[in-house]
């Protein structure tokens, strides 16, 4: 099994570069959270966001949402 058998990720690659842009024209300087977002949904983990107030987790999360056209519940 070589090279030839991998498989091709290019298309993946391309949406997470989209949902952080999406997400990037709202969330300004938060791109490490949202790097860590995408990576535990890839790794079919959940995710807890915790952080100062007013740091857009909420509106993050809505966003991501949003991008992935999935539902979105807020727990406090």
């Amino acid at each position: 099994m070589g090279f030839n058998a991998r498989i091709d990720l290019s298309a993946l690659s391309e949406a997470v570069t989209q949902i952080k842009a999406e997400i990037g024209k709202i969330i300004v300087g938060q791109e490490q959270m949202v790097e860590l977002l995408v990576i535990s949904l890839l790794a079919n983990g959940h995710s807890l966001i915790e952080g100062v107030p007013g740091v857009a987790k909420t509106v993050t999360a809505k966003l991501l949402a949003k991008s992935l056209n999935v539902d979105f519940n807020r727990i406090q």
